[in-house]
């Protein structure tokens, strides 16, 4: 914004309204900024779901039937617990009559807790390899299995198979997955069973390379030796015969919690513990195994050194060094050095604490539990990023399901939309183009056309020139409002050369559109005013037809039929179907409802009593045609469309320009609204539009163009991430279904069908621009801003109606 200088070179100061515009200026890149970053928080809601349900970046690929040649045979045979100490592979089995109890896939909301309320019934603990994923999503089930006494291990975050995956994915799915674990239950832990694994002699030239890294990473990779087959829903029995060891052999038992319906496992878990306790077999978790073995072999141990008299460092079989069987105090390398069933006090030589996506961090509890070593209280940053991670996914858990709400709503309501608008329309168009249709008797005194204008240079002579052809008796207010271009003495000059004495030029200081309609109205000499934009040019019959409804006495107020004058250009073209499309289909509706909302500025028909009644046009909006037609509605005049009275106006021709005029349209009505919105509790006409009007324009003009991006982000995610064929198609349909509503629009007004060639690329690009222009226009209500009258750069290229091309 510029200061003006007088004319003696001083600066003088900004006027009242060059300081509001500024100040309007100020706020709209904040605001714009804001929009964008709300349609951006959308967007990364959904990815952060869709990630949690493997659609984005999710990998269903299972590697089957590849070579073990480079898998020692010692890792092939060995046990189920499989550790690296110094990169030296080491297997552990499990002891003989024990069981350890493990659980895949989980946590479930609806099987989980069945789970640990069976094993806390019958005081067995249990492994869980959890899949991160499904932790954050809930916390809470993982934060009551750990305080129950069970061990909880890593089966990475979206449950992908490593053996295919990168450094970087890898180490990104067991750091998102420890985070996931800190924030739900405030540890981490160093055991990892690896998706789609089974017994060690089921690794693989492929997977091997994957266990090394995490070993080497501080982890213990946990196989199976026998498994329930539970997924499979073979029935209880065999459930309970499947994952019963031969024999007194121990084994590290597969059930899964979660991953599909999981009745037969929840029935058949019961059994199972009965059995295998009546058999005499004990249940603890994979620390309690390697514990198991660590004893066992300090005692072999005590007994060598009291038989040969010589000392000893303990058995190396699962990597672990420590003295005393009875303490269990000392250096534990490994989780699970001491007594089964103790505590340890020491440091955990295992855990890495470096950078490194896929290391093990955290600090070791002082007093762990025998049964949960592997576990590691997660502190400083990795506690808070956890946190920070189950926060935001319980937004996303929570946001989705009322965003897939609204665009349910949103769907009806624009499909509901279409539907009403074709049938009220047609019925409209049958009823008023009856031949023996007529509004009274032929309305043919003369009128006062006011026209404001405000740097209209390049317009106001074409506006008077389709004025000087019109069939109907007018007068003609040129009300200049301040005008720095010379409007007012080109507009004198066109009238003396068209020969119109019925013109008059009136001029005033800058006050806004609303106070020159205003001047306008009282200055009129005729009981009908008919109000046109100083950018618009009429038909020669378009006040002849504008006029007639007249007739009624009832109708105080009558809406035109504005038509896009530069329509050849591809934003015009974008406006000319929104025009045909929207806004006359809406108003044909609106008139049947007896609702109509606005009556647009480039063409509208008003008795002056009426004006005057309501207190004329107000500044309280930036909407001024919508303000006052709610008010005749309240006032009890009708309000009507009469479609054979055509305008034409030249639409902004750039986007800034567009985005300025429907920023401000879509505030003004905003404005408009909340004004009037006493209406939906008056009794009588204005009830009626209240309760009738108002909610259909909040929701069709507000609500749902407001939620309509959800469709949008929703189809271009479904197209991306789930199924690109069927989210094509049904976006296909939906433009089918619009094209099928524009095409019979266009054929109500006559229009040329070519200009629907633009409709697949006005609904890929102009359609979510005025979604933007609409967020903006919520965020500055809802931040209280307030904007002037925007005037709108003018080229002049729209003329006589004559001129204008179909």
């Amino acid at each position: 914004m510029t200061t003006p200088t007088s004319a003696r070179g001083r600066r003088r100061a900004p006027t009242r309204i060059e300081r509001a515009a500024g100040r309007a200026a100020a706020l709209q890149k904040p605001r714009v900024i804001l929009a964008l970053l709300l349609l951006l928080a959308l967007t990364c809601v959904m990815l952060l779901d869709g990630y949690l349900r493997a659609e984005v970046g999710g990998d269903q690929r299972v590697r089957t039937g590849a070579s073990s040649s480079k898998v020692p045979d010692k890792v092939l045979d060995g046990g189920p617990i499989l550790t690296f100490r110094g990169g030296q592979a080491t297997t552990v089995s499990v002891p003989s009559k024990t069981i350890a109890l493990t659980f895949d896939d989980g946590p479930n909301p609806t099987y989980t807790p069945q789970v640990l309320k069976i094993l806390k019934q019958y005081d067995v603990p249990a492994t869980f390899f959890l899949v991160g994923s499904m932790v954050s999503r809930y916390p809470g089930i993982v934060k009551t299995m750990v305080q129950q006494g069970n061990e909880v291990g890593i089966h990475t975050f979206t449950h992908v198979d490593l053996s295919y995956q990168s450094d970087a994915r890898i180490n990104r799915e067991m750091q998102q997955t420890q985070l996931a674990l800190a924030g739900a239950a405030g540890i981490t832990t160093t055991l990892f069973r690896a998706p789609y694994s089974s017994e060690t002699d089921a690794i693989d030239n492929y997977s091997w390379p994957v266990y090394k890294k995490l070993g080497d990473e501080g982890y213990t990779s946990v196989f199976v030796d026998t498994d329930s087959d539970d997924w499979k829903k073979p029935g209880v029995s065999k459930i309970v015969k499947w994952a019963t060891p031969s024999g007194t052999k121990g084994a590290a038992v597969l059930f899964h919690d979660a991953g599909g319906e999981r009745s037969q496992t929840i029935k058949a878990l019961p059994q199972y513990i009965e059995k295998m306790k009546a058999k005499g077999y004990t249940f603890t978790t994979v620390s309690g195994v390697i514990e198991k073995r660590n004893a066992a072999s300090r005692q072999t141990a005590a007994a060598s050194t009291a038989t040969n008299g010589q000392a000893t460092t303990g058995l190396t079989e699962a990597g672990v060094t420590g003295t005393g069987a009875a303490s269990g105090t000392g250096t534990d390398s490994q989780p699970g050095a001491g007594t089964n069933g103790g505590t340890v006090t020491g440091t955990d030589g295992g855990t890495g604490t470096g950078t490194s996506g896929g290391t093990v961090t955290g600090t070791p509890a002082t007093t762990v539990p025998r049964l949960q070593a592997a576990h590691r209280t997660a502190t400083g940053m990795t506690l808070y990023e956890g946190k920070a991670l189950i926060v935001a996914v319980a937004i996303a858990e929570w946001a989705l399901p009322v965003l897939s709400g609204l665009l349910f709503v949103v769907g009806v309501a624009v499909m509901g939309r279409f539907g009403m608008m074709l049938l009220i329309a047609r019925r409209h168009y049958r009823q008023r183009n009856k031949r023996r249709f007529s509004w009274g008797p032929t309305v043919t005194r003369p009128v006062s056309v006011i026209v404001p204008a405000y740097n209209e240079k390049e317009c106001i002579a074409n506006t008077l020139e389709s004025l000087a052809q019109s069939t109907h008796p007018i007068e003609v207010i040129v009300v200049d409002d301040g005008s720095t271009d010379g409007t007012s003495e080109i507009a004198r000059a066109a009238a003396d050369k068209l020969g119109m004495p019925n013109v008059r030029v009136i001029r005033q200081e800058n006050a806004g559109k609303p106070a020159a309609l205003n001047n306008g109205v009282r200055n009129a000499s005729y009981d009908i005013v008919v109000m046109m934009d100083g950018d618009t040019v009429f038909e020669p019959d378009t006040v002849r037809h504008l006029v007639q409804p007249f007739a009624d006495p009832e109708v105080g107020a009558v809406a035109g039929n504005a038509k896009v004058g530069n329509r050849n250009t591809v934003i015009g073209a974008w406006q000319h179907i929104e025009y045909v499309m929207g806004f006359n289909l809406d108003r044909r509706m609106y008139d049947l409802l007896r609702c109509m909302p606005t009556i647009p500025g480039a063409i509208g028909a008003f008795r002056r009593e009426a004006v005057l009644g309501v207190g004329g046009m107000s500044e309280d909006t930036l909407a001024e045609d919508t303000d006052i037609t709610i008010a005749m509605h309240r006032a009890g005049w009708r309000v009507v469309y009469q479609e054979h009275a055509k305008a034409w106006t030249e639409a902004p021709g750039s986007l800034k320009q567009l985005w300025s005029q429907r920023y401000r349209w879509s505030y003004g009505t905003m404005q408009a609204l909340w004004k009037h919105r006493k209406s939906l509790t008056d009794r009588g006409p204005s009830g009626r539009f209240g309760r009738v009007g108002m909610p259909l324009v909040v929701l069709f003009q507000i609500v749902t163009p407001v939620f309509a991006p959800l469709i949008d982000v929703f189809t271009v995610y479904s197209m991306i991430f789930v199924d690109f064929e069927a989210a094509l198609l049904a976006w296909l349909a939906v433009l089918g279904i619009q094209l099928a509503c524009a095409a019979y629009a266009f054929r109500l007004d006559k229009e040329k069908y070519r200009y629907l060639a633009m409709m697949p690329l006005q609904q890929l690009a102009y359609r979510q621009m005025m979604y933007l222009v609409l967020i903006h226009s919520c965020i500055t209500a809802l931040t209280g801003g307030r904007l002037r009258w925007q005037k709108l750069k003018r080229t002049g290229e729209v003329g006589t109606p004559a001129g204008v091309s179909g």
